[in-house]
């Protein structure tokens, strides 16, 4: 039926609407308000990375090993070392400009007791670490 406000130009035709369609335009905002939604976070999401400033050192840097075994026990170069007297020992390497220190834990170790000792590692001011045999975990998870 047509409408009854509109001039008809014959008789029994219909007049197109001449009226905007916004679906369209609607529903492309809706997806770019959803992409905007997913891809703030990422986007702020970042990690604090202290990278080296100044001439390359040419000096070969001292590797120590931090071990972490199956029930947790620690042990440095090879070592065996009480929790108690890790921070001083961490102290000491983070002090040293060529002092590096790589963690190498057991696949059975509990992820806690590794997030500890990497606390530890941290509040030590160890600037170069390195972990050492991640493929381990992978095949352990197999």
């Amino acid at each position: 039926m047509p409408r009854r406000d509109r001039v008809l130009p014959f008789p029994g035709t219909e007049v197109p609407i001449s009226d905007l369609n916004t679906t369209p335009l609607i529903d492309v905002m809706l997806v770019l308000l959803v992409m905007f939604i997913i891809t703030v976070p990422i986007s702020t999401h970042k990690v604090p990375l202290e990278l080296p400033q100044g001439p390359p050192v040419t000096q070969e840097p001292v590797v120590h090993r931090l071990d972490l075994d199956a029930v947790g026990r620690i042990s440095l170069d090879g070592t065996p070392l009480p929790d108690a007297q890790l921070p001083a020992r961490l102290v000491t390497i983070a002090s040293d400009p060529a002092g590096a220190l790589e963690i190498r834990a057991d696949a059975e170790t509990p992820y806690d007791r590794f997030d500890r000792v990497l606390a530890v590692v941290k509040r030590a001011g160890v600037s170069k670490l390195g972990m050492v045999g991640n493929e381990r975990f992978v095949e352990a998870l197999r």
